[in-house]
């Protein structure tokens, strides 16, 4: 009887994991062929990594989820140029640049949970504002770097980052 209850269980895990992973990529897939800017492997691998998300058992589970990883990446890459500002290297002449960045990722966290507090609302339309608040600030960081005609020390991390809050913001628009 312990055996049979053991691979019921081992079913049931392995079912639940199957039921996360098909939504996810279906998810992606929709959400890639409604935005041509959405990274469909990148949407599928950074969901995949994230236990809340494989643990989301709905759309709208999704949209907490990865609205939370854009957070916590918005976090990442704004500690990531204090850190640079902290250090002095940085080319000459972008250190305001580098202040507005640090500024925009506050603002960006700022909309990201106000996403977070319209989803948990069941308040999309809200969601979706915010988000798109939120997904304007990697590139007009970036820009602020090529107004000085200079190289961005985190071009990848903002293109990363771009792709993280396009995620909740392209599913926001599926539900």
């Amino acid at each position: 009887m312990k055996f049979f209850a053991s691979v019921v269980m081992v079913f049931l895990l392995l079912n639940c994991f199957a039921t996360a992973q098909t939504l996810i990529r279906d998810s992606c897939k929709t959400a890639a062929s409604k935005d041509p800017n959405l990274k469909y492997n990148f949407c599928v691998q950074s969901l995949e990594q994230d236990p809340q998300s494989k643990a989301a058992t709905s759309l709208a589970g999704l949209v907490l989820a990865s609205t939370n990883n854009a957070a916590s990446k918005t976090t990442s890459v704004k500690s990531i140029v204090e850190t640079i500002l902290k250090s002095k290297k940085y080319q000459p002449g972008t250190e305001n640049a580098l202040r507005t960045c640090v500024e925009l990722y506050d603002d960006a966290n700022d909309s990201l949970n106000e996403a977070l507090m319209d989803v948990k609302s069941g308040d999309y339309r809200s969601a979706n504002v915010h988000l798109s608040a939120a997904l304007d600030e990697p590139d007009t960081c970036e820009d602020g770097f090529k107004e000085k005609h200079a190289i961005s020390p985190v071009t990848n991390e903002n293109n990363v980052l771009y792709q993280k809050i396009l995620i909740p913001l392209a599913f926001t628009n599926m539900l």
